[in-house]
């Protein structure tokens, strides 16, 4: 990634790093890029939400949302969202408002129950492995983190998993059972599986008949430029491969509606529902129907949801744009960054030459500009390369976001020309 500086060239570029970088303490920032959290802008998008459902409290075949039951969710919230998780509605469930709670359920009725196609539960074997394409979402591993569940790294491609090695080590190893996929601008490098992955994912042999990929599809239709990017259906994959009960797949409205009172969904195949459905009756009556009503309302069909987001995306779009446009002009032909152009999602990666992530992050740390922590995007928070940083625009203003990445370039310069130097 570097390039060959002259002892001169170096020494000046240094200098002026250095410089660059007490100016940016002294301009006493306190700015925040850590999570892809919406901006207000986003979430007044929905506002129209609080004044929901109005006098009404009864879904379309006449449930009163007030009450008890419906553990499925409501049948007109999941006939909006089964094309956008490409799951049929009959195998969709709407939950509360989180998908990462529905994740770490599965999990846990996995260790503690038998699922469909296994011998025994999880628990009761000696060990239990994921695989991690690294790359990767923080919260997944803190989960296996969490439950002793080990985590195998395999490294991304631009069309997904190296599908090599996850089909080797899957075929090799009956203790793996499972791998986290963020199938659509993945978090944080923004890929999109290709169809040939999907295919291999459904297809691949696996020495555990109880295997399940978790198909967190967090960004399905957040889209940032013109052409979205159209994925392949993995249960219709899975089930065409005869592996139906493969896939465990994941949404929610997190990042379309109220971040924090949306609604979650997971699909699978009818056996797998009703395992869930039936651990899930154990710790709830039912979800917040009100709630589901309220999207119901909101949304009205999966071509409001479609003109939701463009409205979303007018937000989104520039900023990623000014993002774009900084590092180019601050850290193009430099030879000391590359970073990721999604073409949706939340976050934008930028790598860094090896052993400077953790300097660049302290460094804009000190200058007022909170990064996620260096070793987020891979599991036990060990990048071995310390590289790789994530980079989330879409909370800040557009002028906090342009003080904040060229803050970023002033710490990559100085980090990288300092390591030169030594």
């Amino acid at each position: 990634m570097t390039t060959e500086l002259s002892p001169d060239a170096l020494t000046g570029l240094l200098e002026r790093a250095r410089q660059d970088y007490q100016d940016l303490v002294g301009r006493g920032l306190s700015l925040d890029l850590t999570r892809g959290k919406p901006a207000p802008e986003q979430l007044d998008l929905s506002a129209d939400l609080l004044s929901l459902p109005g006098g009404r409290h009864t879904s379309a075949d006449g449930t009163d949302v007030r009450n008890y039951g419906g553990l499925q969710g409501l049948p007109e919230l999941r006939e909006i969202f089964a094309e956008v998780l490409q799951v049929p509605a009959g195998q969709l469930l709407a939950a509360g408002n989180s998908s990462l709670e529905l994740m770490h359920d599965c999990l846990v009725h996995a260790l503690l129950s038998v699922l469909p196609g296994a011998e025994s539960r999880w628990v009761d074997q000696e060990r239990i492995a994921f695989l991690c394409p690294i790359p990767g979402y923080d919260r997944h591993f803190a989960l296996c983190e969490r439950f002793g569940i080990d985590m195998i790294q395999v490294p991304m491609t631009a069309e997904g998993p190296d599908m090599k090695a996850v089909e080797r080590l899957v075929a090799e190893d009956p203790a793996i059972k499972g791998i986290w996929c963020v199938p659509k601008y993945s978090n944080p490098d923004g890929v999109c599986y290709s169809d040939a992955t999907v295919a291999r994912l459904a297809s691949m042999s696996t020495a555990a008949a109880d295997f399940r990929i978790f198909w967190d599809n967090a960004y399905a239709a957040h889209h940032l430029t013109d052409e979205p990017v159209e994925i392949a259906g993995l249960l219709a994959a899975c089930a065409e491969a005869g592996n139906p009960d493969r896939a465990f797949v994941f949404g929610s409205t997190s990042k379309i509606t109220a971040a924090g009172a949306g609604v979650a969904f997971f699909g699978s195949s009818p056996a797998n529902v009703q395992w869930l459905l039936g651990n899930n009756a154990k710790r709830s009556i039912g979800p917040d129907k009100v709630n589901q009503l309220r999207h119901v309302l909101f949304l009205r069909d999966a071509d409001g949801v479609r003109a939701h987001m463009e409205r979303q995306r007018a937000v989104l779009q520039p900023k990623f744009e000014t993002v774009a446009r900084i590092l180019d002009t601050e850290l193009g032909g430099t030879g000391l960054a590359t970073w990721t152009s999604p073409k949706g999602g939340y976050f934008v990666t930028l790598e860094v030459p090896d052993g400077c992530a953790k300097e660049v992050v302290r460094r804009a740390a000190e200058a007022g500009i909170v990064l996620t922590p260096a070793g987020a995007t891979h599991p036990y928070g060990d990048d071995p390369r310390d590289a790789v940083i994530r980079i989330a625009p879409s909370y800040p203003g557009l002028a906090e976001l342009e003080q904040a990445i060229e803050g970023l370039a002033v710490c990559v310069r100085l980090a990288g020309y300092e390591q030169q130097a030594r």
